[in-house]
């Protein structure tokens, strides 16, 4: 206990410690239940209540946990001592990591006494870093759910049938390779997933699960199924997706409760005609009626969908034999392993992610042309080129740009040799390469790179965009071959007279030269650049004629004019130089050229953007931002214009490609600051011309809406400065009134009056009388689902999206509830209840809802629930002297 006493004291490392955190009340200690996976320091407040009232915490039979809590290995130990538990989820996924993925927690082991948790009969460990099975574990007599998901498991132990009262067991997302004989053992097993590992065989005693309604087996390394899986006469949905299955028994077909069989996304050439001709069989992405594998298209076809919910990154997995494959995802990228690439089987791993400006560093004029696409594992090295096809938005220059993969080493960035084509049926542009590794990929657009190998003796090096443009190498200039790459890219006349207001200014293309090597050449390099436009060897005025050197950021501009003999022609002119770097021809009367060509070439990286705020005119408290170029204003405000209504865009404003900016609700408008993509209570956004720089969000207000509306607006200012601008332009937006780029006006209307709006005795909630079903199978009544909610916790969100509310839904009643979790929670369930009232199968799909989202314990009380009323109501039928034969509708009437 002292020990405790000491660690409830840290603040340093786990948050403000006892005396800065808030006094623990009966919302933490509520009845049997502690549900403190929803506070960053749950662990803390367990210990707490643990020494402060162990009388009360030692009979609480439902506990929640977070296991990426830095005090969990200390609470570990205290969890013995609760005899009467029967539901405990130690879950990680409470954190993101820098790409917004979920963290896995700190699991790795659990203490031998915790099998003497006799009552337990619902345990989830899911989101940890278990690599074998606690044995306490199979201590657990009483355990009915077990939920491993998203961990590291290699294996399952030999006597896991042990657990002879299993009725759910959920191993998603591990590196299972086999299973032990005596999984046949589990007799009332129910609902198996063990999808996403790396199964390749199944013991024949799979089949011996006769209780078996649900069995997914999807992205294994499954060749082939038992022909024992055909006993499982209760079974009604069969995963079997994204394997490697080259046949499947025709038994299966004899499966009397079986109403789906997915096959989708195989290697099956044939599939048995029993089974082809079922209607709930699904074999799409199979390579059916083929003779032999396609030499081009390796052994088989698999396709991998990618879903995105709102603004989280998209993510999944396939697995790649010796025999190679191709593979096609939903987002549009294809990749093809060709035979022998990967010596071993192979789980890949792919994410799209969100590029962030920290680590996905742009050059000079770079233009973003997609996401980031992860591929895992890194640093495997393929014994063959693996090809990779990425879609990209198509550039709005492409005479100046070329279109590049760039790839990331976990150093730095490099660019790929790239090959692009438009598709025929979609006119979707697709980038191409091949690689020997796998890390980070992206599309870009560049300056075109013209690039030479320079030997001692000598070569010429000139421009694709301007054939003008020309590097001569003489002989004797490098001892050992150079590589050495060039980039042009054309100004107009008029964007330098737009820019400096100066008709007499004009110049010529900007030439970027650079080389692999640190040593500058041994003979000097002539630099052949065409002169500005409208000027020509005849009417050259040489005191007007500067030569700019640049350095590789573009921040100084220096005229080397005296430094370099300067050659003319009609057309060109020629100079000598012995490094590399950006190199400009002005031609203007200006004596000091250096500032102004630095604005110019600031302006050239700029885009002009107008900010777009619209309410959704069937819900104003539904708001869509998106910062929008100036020439794309008109288009999207048309296609918006029949779902949203609201002011006009702000005035121009320019930007920087992978610019930061912040929009920030202000004058009785709020958001929910616990968004991930929310700093200071403001929304962090990043420009890039070519990708979406839009959000819909909920907003809400702390005025009193009953009785008038809200007017408030949104801001939008600068954030961070990218580091590669020039001086002056960063000195210009550190300044406060700088950061300000424009303002928009919102207005909420007057709040029209709802069922829950009247203050009641439970959380401010007052709700109407509600029953959920029907008399002959049971009621859920307002107490019921009362009861429900206080069970239900930090899983609300997930509950919800399964029992069919929209994701917009789930936001809004965060949003409106944003701190209170048990206003949520009721908001929720009450909102689905009033919407499903008439639904007589409404208390099924609360059933089922509970169990997809891993709330067995819930499930289970809500059945209770109803074989309850089941019983009343048979009672109330022999209290008025029917017979069990009478019709339901009979049985009906007489109730009336």
């Amino acid at each position: 206990m002292q020990k405790m006493a000491e660690l409830l004291g840290l603040r340093a490392e786990c948050g403000e410690g006892t005396a800065g955190a808030p006094a623990l009340t009966g919302s933490c200690l509520a009845d049997n239940r502690l549900n403190l996976d929803v506070y960053p320091d749950g662990c803390r407040r367990f210990l707490q209540l643990f020494q402060e009232q162990q009388g009360e915490v030692v009979r609480v039979e439902f506990l929640r946990l977070s296991s990426n809590d830095c005090l969990l290995d200390t609470t570990l130990g205290s969890l013995p001592h609760l005899k009467h538990l029967k539901s405990l989820v130690l879950k990680g996924g409470h954190a993101r990591d820098e790409f917004g993925s979920y963290q896995r927690g700190s699991l790795t082991s659990l203490p031998p006494d915790f099998g003497n948790l006799r009552c337990l009969t619902h345990l989830d460990l899911s989101f940890n870093r278990l690599s074998t099975l606690p044995s306490c574990i199979l201590h657990l007599a009483s355990l009915r759910v077990l939920l491993v998901s998203h961990n590291s498991l290699v294996t399952l132990p030999e006597d896991f049938g042990c657990l002879s009262k299993l009725t759910f067991f959920s191993a998603m997302k591990n590196q299972l390779k086999d299973l032990p004989h005596s999984i046949g053992e589990l007799s009332m097993l129910q609902d198996l997933d063990l999808s996403e590992n790396a199964l390749e065989l199944l013991p024949e005693e799979v089949g011996n699960l006769h209780n078996c309604t649900e069995l997914d087996l999807s992205g294994n390394r499954l060749l082939r199924i038992p022909d024992s899986l055909a006993n499982l006469k209760s079974l009604h949905r069969l995963h079997l997706h994204s394997n490697l299955l080259v046949t499947v028994p025709a038994s299966l077909a004899s499966l009397p409760n079986l109403s789906r069989l997915d096959l989708q996304n195989n290697c099956l050439h044939a599939i048995p005609a029993e089974i082809q001709t079922l209607p709930f069989v699904h074999v799409r992405g199979n390579p059916l009626g083929e003779t032999e594998p396609s030499p081009q298209a390796g052994n088989c076809k698999a396709s991998a969908a990618v879903q995105c919910h709102n603004f989280m990154h998209s993510s999944g997995s396939f697995t790649v034999t010796s025999e190679g494959c191709r593979v096609a995802l939903a987002c549009g990228i294809h990749f093809y392993f060709p035979p022998g690439a990967a010596s071993d089987p192979l789980r890949i791993c792919f994410r799209s992610l969100t590029p962030d400006p920290q680590w996905v560093k742009l050059r000079h004029h770079d233009v973003l042309l997609s996401r980031v696409l992860e591929l895992q594992p890194h640093g495997v090295q393929f014994q063959q080129e693996v090809q990779i096809w990425m879609p990209y938005i198509s550039p709005q220059t492409p005479h100046q740009h070329e279109v590049v993969v760039r790839t990331f080493s976990g150093q730095s960035w490099s660019d790929l040799k790239t090959r692009v084509k438009r598709e025929r049926k979609s006119q979707k542009c697709v980038a191409h390469c091949c690689v020997l590794h796998f890390s980070w990929f992206l599309v870009v657009s560049r300056l075109v790179q013209n690039e030479c190998q320079v030997p001692a003796e000598g070569t010429l090096l000139f421009s694709s965009v301007d054939p003008n443009i020309k590097v001569i190498f003489p002989p004797g200039v490098t001892q050992e071959p150079r590589s050495v790459k060039l980039q042009v890219l054309p100004v107009s006349a008029e964007e330098i007279q737009e820019i400096t207001a100066n008709a007499g200014c004009r110049a010529s293309p900007l030439l970027y030269l650079s080389q692999d090597s640190t040593v500058d050449f041994l003979k000097p390099v002539r630099i052949q650049l065409p002169l500005p436009p409208g000027v020509t060897g005849l009417n050259l005025d040489r005191s007007r004629l500067h030569i700019l050197h640049g350095d590789l950021e573009g921040q100084t501009w220096n005229d080397i004019t005296s430094e370099v003999v300067l050659e003319f022609t009609h057309l060109y002119a020629v100079f000598e130089v012995t490094h590399f770097s950006w190199y400009w021809l002005w031609y203007t009367t200006k004596t000091y050229i250096g500032g102004i060509a630095k604005k110019v070439y600031e302006r050239l990286r700029l885009y002009q953007v107008n900010f777009i705020a619209l309410q959704r005119k069937k819900d104003p408290e539904q708001v869509l931002l998106q910062c929008v170029p100036k020439h794309k204003v008109d288009p999207v405000l048309k296609k918006l214009q029949d779902r949203y209504r609201g002011p006009e865009p702000s005035d121009m404003v320019e930007m920087f490609e992978g610019e930061q900016f912040f929009a920030a609700f202000e004058r009785g408008i709020s958001i929910d600051m616990d968004r991930p993509d929310c700093v200071d209570g403001r929304l962090s956004f990043i420009f890039y011309s070519h990708l979406k720089n839009m959000k819909e969000i909920y907003v809400t207000s702390p005025v009193d809406r009953k009785g008038q509306a809200v007017k408030g607006q949104v801001s939008f200012y600068r954030g961070a400065v990218p580091d590669s601008i020039p001086e002056d332009a960063s000195r210009r937006r550190k300044g406060p009134d700088s950061l300000w780029l424009a303002t928009l006006p919102i207005k909420l209307p007057q709040l029209k009056r709802r069922w829950d709006e009247s203050p009641g005795p439970l959380y401010g909630f007052s709700f109407p009388p509600l029953n959920l079903g029907n008399a002959e199978t049971g009621y859920l009544t307002q107490a019921n689902l009362l009861s429900i909610a206080r069970r239900v916790g930090a899983d609300w969100q997930s509950i919800g999206l399964n029992l069919g509310l929209t994701y917009q839904q789930i936001e809004r009643i965060g949003y409106n509830n944003r701190e209170d979790l048990n206003k949520q929670i009721l908001d929720m369930l009450f909102s689905w209840a009033q919407q499903n009232s008439e639904d007589p199968e409404s208390v099924s799909k609360l059933i089922t809802a509970m169990k997809e989202s891993g709330r067995q314990d819930i499930a289970d009380e809500v059945e209770a629930i109803i074989e309850l009323g089941r019983q009343k109501y048979s009672e109330s039928i022999r209290r008025v002297g029917l017979e069990q034969e009478s019709s339901t509708e009979d049985s009906a009437i007489a109730m009336m």
